[in-house]
This record gives C-alpha cells, structure tokens and sequence, in this order.
C-alpha cells in the first residue's frame, strides 16, 4: 500500500508537470498565433513575443510568421489586348496581417499560397489581357524618345515611333491594386508584385525581334541624318572662315607688296636723279643678265640703247 501511495504521488507530480509545461508557451519576434478550444479561436490575436499561457490538453497553439513572405507564381501564357500571347512569371510579398482571420479563412501558410496562386494569377490576366504588348514589355520611351514635331508620319497620319503611355510598371501596380483587395479578406496584405520574366510565344519573339531591329535602325538614320547635316554646317563654317582668312591674308600682302613698291619706285627715282647716266647702266646691266643667256642670240641695232654700252667694250 506504501508502495502504491509514493507510485501514485510520483504519477500525479509527472502529470502536473506536465500539464505546467503545456500550459506555457514562448514566441518569438517574428511569431503570432491564436488559441483555439475545440477547434474555435479563443480570444484575439497574441501578437506580444515572450511567455505565455493557455489551458493544457484543451486549448491548441497555432503559430504563424510576423515575417514578410515570398509567393512564386508559376508562369502562364496570356494574351494581350492586341492579340499577342506572351509568358509572364510573377512574383510577389505578402504577410499576415489578422492571424485571427487567416487562420479561418486559409487556415495555414500552403492554403495562402494556393490561394495567392489564383487571386494574384487573375489579376495579372485582367490587367495584361486589356493593354498592348508594347505596355507591358517596356517601361519608358528612353529609347525611341524623340521631339514629337520631328516626327514622321504613315499615310494614316499615325507616329512612326509609338510611344508608351502607361509602362510596365504601373502595370504591375495595377496588378497589386486589384489583389490587394481580394487577398485583404484572407486576412492576408500583399505588399509588392513584380514581373519576374516577360517571354514572347515563338512565333511572337521572331516578329518582335524584327521590329526591334527595325525600330533603332530608324532612330540610326535619323541620328545619322542630323549628324550629317551638322558636319554640313561645321564645314561650311570651315570654309567661310578658311575663305575669310585667306581674304585679308591677300589683303595684308598686297598692302605689304605696294608699299614695297612704292618705296622700291622711290629709292629708283632718287638714284636716278642723283646720277642718271649710272642708273641708266645699271638698268641696262639687268637686261643683260635677264635677257642674254649663254645660247642666246641677239641683233641689235647700232643706234638702240642696249647696243651702247657693248660697242665700247674694248674686245682682246
């Protein structure tokens, strides 16, 4: 009997030690739960890290992420509101934002998942599905951004460049905007969605390609284009300034060579007043060296005034 005593007592002392440790629970900073009783939530949301407690054996711990979460969404094919079919592979954040509501509407993280999977899927098909491809696949007219009077037009009178007006990355707000108020039911925010990889169908990505290339060979020749007609301008200015240049160069010469002139006409005026009859030779000596050579052949009169001077050389 002493013996069934002391294994009774040792029995209730293990199950109340037990049942203080089930009542007591520890979370983290980045944890919240909510108790349930029978399967229904007692109370609200414990959100507060450190120690806590609830009724062992009956009520039920039910931990869920503080932590902002990823959602990978598989990629679908969606046509766009021009009829072209494109890949899109989207990716987003969420938390849980009312763990109480969570927990009643998807139960656990895997439920979210799936249902992100079809709310956050929806919304990109709605949202693709009602703009062109050329919204969805570029962000900005950085490069086909020109001044809208140099611009050329078809015979329908329609840019030849197309502009994007909205972009891909309101877009993909856009995406946001319309999950967020679906999943916001689930207890459940939805903080970003980004398109993680837009591919062309096959048959698309070829035409795509085409045009691409098309395109900046268009934006080239209108570069082209202007840079041969700045190289135009700088030449002609070239030119103007070579012409301008060489104009008061001649200027400036012929100003030099007339004064030269004249004061070369003055010293000969005043040799030869001073001495005519020297002058007159040395004039006649130049007409020599320039006109008679050592081949050269000249007649000559007795009475011409070249002749004078040689019919006196007393030849040996």
């Amino acid at each position: 009997m002493k013996n069934m005593g002391i294994l009774g007592l040792i029995a209730m002392i293990i199950v109340l030690f037990i049942a203080v440790i089930s009542s007591l629970y520890t979370l983290n900073e980045y944890e919240q739960a909510i108790v349930t009783q029978f399967g229904k939530p007692i109370g609200g949301a414990v959100t507060d890290p450190g120690l806590h407690f609830k009724i062992p054996f009956i009520q039920v711990l039910h931990r869920f992420e503080k932590r902002i979460l990823i959602w990978d969404g598989s990629a679908n094919q969606i046509p766009t509101a021009d009829k072209k079919y494109i890949w899109l592979d989207t990716t987003a954040r969420w938390k849980i934002l009312n763990p109480l509501v969570f927990y009643q509407s998807v139960g656990n993280e895997r439920g979210a998942q799936t249902r992100l999977d079809d709310i956050v899927d929806s919304a990109a098909r709605d949202v693709v599905s009602s703009h062109a491809l050329l919204e969805i696949v570029r962000n900005s007219n950085r490069i086909t951004e020109v001044d809208s009077s140099a611009m050329e037009t078809d015979a329908g009178g329609r840019a030849e460049y197309e502009m994007v007006s909205i972009g891909r990355e309101r877009l993909t707000h856009d995406i946001l905007i319309r999950a967020s108020e679906l999943v916001s039911q689930y207890g459940i925010e939805l903080l970003d969605v980004q398109a993680k990889r837009i591919n062309y169908i096959e048959d698309v990505r070829k035409k795509v390609y085409e045009r691409m290339i098309s395109e900046r060979q268009r934006i080239a020749s209108k570069y082209r284009s202007e840079g041969e007609g700045k190289k135009a301008e700088i030449l002609g200015m070239k030119e103007r300034e070579l012409n301008k240049i060489q104009s008061e160069a001649y200027k400036e010469a012929q100003k030099i060579r007339g004064e030269a002139d004249a004061r070369a006409t003055k010293i000969f005026a005043d040799a030869y007043r001073k001495d005519p009859e020297f002058y007159s030779f040395l004039k006649t000596m130049e007409v020599y060296k320039t006109t008679i050579g050592e081949n050269t052949r000249a007649i000559l009169t007795t009475d011409s005034d070249i002749y004078k001077y040689i019919k006196n050389i007393d030849i040996k």
